[in-house]
């Protein structure tokens, strides 16, 4: 995708403002003669806010697919030892982000990197800091199998399709009982839908002169002539290309990013550049979590990222302006701080 093609209009920003709340509102939970029947809503419309978001053709989403891969996103019971789901990693307060400098997977084991926000993620192609996945559905079931969750899948569904809760939604939903590979694309399916579109900032744009400040605005228009959106670029504000800017690059064995992904030299210590929507809340910062706060980030970018051998001197470039100036960049940061997040625990299966 060339996010600099695209565009946010009024129009379209204003249906996914009025149906957000049916993509984050709770599934609940009825029951039938003490059968879980979940409560089935639209696809969202943000699905197209910024452009037709790219869906695998082998996993076409359907409202009851993201009905269960949400259940299956919050519920515990996916992890090795019953200690996290894949929302403990993302949560709503710390910008779909876990908080911590780097992420703790089941089992209580350490993780070497941040966890990333999961903001517009189904308009990614590639997954992870270094992009080692290609897919979604990829990247979820390296997470559940993986360090993240640490689970043995096989076992995971066989406990899966003992609940009939679970199992009748597999059946409805893929004609089969879950599979390793069928609760990956349901979660898969859930993770599209998480959207952002609702910022102070998307409302300037679509009209609302008032929705930021004079500083903000003042901001937004430093961002662009110090030319930050070389690599935060378009409304998803990433360019999903890989860049070093120097952090970790002391270190006496280095993170080599991207670098261990396509073994070029060139690529060491490069990594998928973060969106910066609701960066405000999204602390700490860069992929080992070492940066603790919004205003120690930008003042290393401003510098021109950290000297090394690899630095990505094309797009960073030492700029200096004046302390208000600085607020005024800052501000504009804190416009993209999402609203309406409201991704909550719905009721699960029990039986």
């Amino acid at each position: 995708m060339n996010t600099r093609n695209l565009l946010i209009g009024p129009t379209v920003f204003l249906v996914a403002v009025a149906l957000i709340a049916a993509c984050n509102s709770n599934v609940r939970e009825t029951t039938n003669g003490g059968v879980f029947t979940p409560e089935i809503q639209p696809l969202p419309a943000q699905l197209s806010t910024y452009e037709a978001m790219p869906v695998p053709a082998d996993n076409p989403m359907t409202p009851e697919k993201v009905a269960l891969g949400r259940q299956l996103f919050f519920d515990e019971r996916l992890s090795a030892d019953g200690s996290r789901s894949c929302y403990s990693c993302h949560v709503c307060e710390k910008g779909l982000t876990d908080g911590l400098p780097k992420a703790i997977g089941a089992l209580n084991k350490q993780l070497p990197r941040s966890s990333p926000t999961l903001w517009n993620i189904g308009y990614h192609k590639e997954f992870y800091w270094d992009g080692r996945s290609g897919s979604l559905e990829k990247q979820a079931l390296a997470a559940w199998t993986g360090a993240n969750m640490s689970a043995k899948a096989d076992e995971i569904v066989a406990k899966l399709n003992a609940l009939e809760g679970y199992r009748s939604q597999f059946q409805k939903v893929f004609q089969s009982d879950a599979t390793p590979d069928n609760v990956v694309k349901a979660i898969g399916a859930f993770e599209r839908t998480i959207i952002s579109g609702n910022t102070a900032w998307d409302r300037w744009k679509a009209g609302d002169n008032n929705a930021i400040s004079q500083s903000a605005w003042r901001g937004w228009n430093i961002f662009q002539a110090i030319k930050c959106n070389n690599c935060h670029d378009g409304v998803l504000f990433t360019d999903q290309q890989y860049h070093n800017v120097g952090i970790g690059m002391d270190q006496k064995e280095p993170d080599p990013g991207r670098g261990k992904v396509t073994n070029r030299p060139e690529d060491t210590g490069a990594f998928k550049t973060p969106t910066l929507r609701d960066i405000a809340k999204s602390a700490p910062y860069f992929h080992d979590g070492s940066v603790a706060t919004l205003e120690e980030a930008v003042d290393i970018m401003l510098a021109g990222g950290k000297p090394n051998q690899y630095l990505d001197k094309k797009n960073l470039q030492p700029h200096k302006i004046l302390p208000e100036q600085r607020e005024d960049l800052l501000n504009f940061l804190r416009s993209l701080s999402v609203d309406d997040c409201n991704l909550t625990k719905p009721p699960l299966p029990q039986k």
